[in-house]
């Protein structure tokens, strides 16, 4: 983002692009929660996201978040995905109203079919949404749509996370505390937030899981939570070397004179040796 928020930049994804694909990540999900979906307007969805393609350039798979507040331009931003040449779509649960299974269904077919025969992955996300996907709906719903591939799960702890591993489904795990877990018990990695200013830490534990690594990403995950998440993640970004601005759109908030204090320091004492 620049102009505090109110444009996309678009000189950063060749960058940041690179920033994430020299880290060894296999792939983006463009524009999901920590990329502000929600807050942009359709026209900027599909800019981003034919900026990203080319940033990328078929060096790392990209997915394109397709979940939006009605099933209309969900269904048209999947669509757009499919055509722009998406790897995949992704679509949370429409916020604010509480869907029951017959509405979810309703939706999700909708979208997993305005991009057929494109793979298509649920995001589950109840926190965010106000709503948990219903899992039975979502067990018959592999049968009634062949492109549905698999699932990003958000939810935590491990007994919301738990009922999402379903046959069927490659399910990715969005907590960064439950990625050995997960993996653990079938899942075929991960689609982190945290990896967006620190792609190398979370790949090195995807790649070789252990109870230690997911442990030292959630505390890493927490201290981030600490300040305004989004702005916070861009100003590490920035300091890793990557021509990012802090900028969020609004409501989302930049870091205050005293949180830009605290974090530079943090960075300066516990992360001083991966400056770039």
């Amino acid at each position: 983002m620049r102009d505090g928020g109110a444009s996309l930049d678009e000189a950063a994804f060749a960058p940041y692009a690179e920033f994430l694909a020299g880290a060894g990540l296999d792939g983006v999900l463009a524009f999901g929660t920590n990329g502000e979906a929600v807050l942009l307007s359709e026209g900027d969805r599909r800019r981003g996201l034919e900026l990203w393609l080319d940033a990328v350039g078929g060096r790392m798979l990209v997915a394109a978040h397709c979940g939006a507040q009605t099933t209309a331009e969900t269904v048209a931003l999947a669509s757009h995905a499919a055509e722009a040449g998406a790897d995949a779509v992704a679509v949370i649960g429409p916020p604010y109203f509480k869907l029951d299974a017959a509405a979810q269904r309703t939706h999700l077919l909708a979208a997993a079919a305005a991009c057929a025969p494109l793979p298509f992955y649920v995001y589950e996300f109840a926190a965010t949404t106000g709503y948990a996907f219903d899992p039975a709906m979502l067990a018959r719903l592999r049968e009634e749509a062949e492109n549905v591939a698999g699932i990003k799960v958000s939810d935590a702890p491990w007994d919301a996370f738990e009922p999402y591993l379903l046959d069927g489904y490659d399910v990715f795990v969005g907590p960064e505390a439950l990625i050995y877990r997960g993996l653990q018990a079938g899942a075929v990695g991960a689609v982190s937030a945290l990896a967006s200013a620190f792609p190398e830490e979370v790949a090195s534990v995807v790649r070789e899981p252990t109870e230690a690594g997911a442990a030292r990403l959630a505390a890493l995950r927490e201290r981030m939570e600490s300040f305004p998440r989004h702005a916070a993640l861009k100003r590490v970004s920035g300091w890793r070397g990557v021509p990012l601005r802090p900028d969020v759109r609004p409501p989302l908030r930049d870091l205050d004179a005293g949180e830009v204090a605290a974090l530079e320091k943090w960075l300066a004492d516990e992360l001083g040796a991966r400056a770039v």
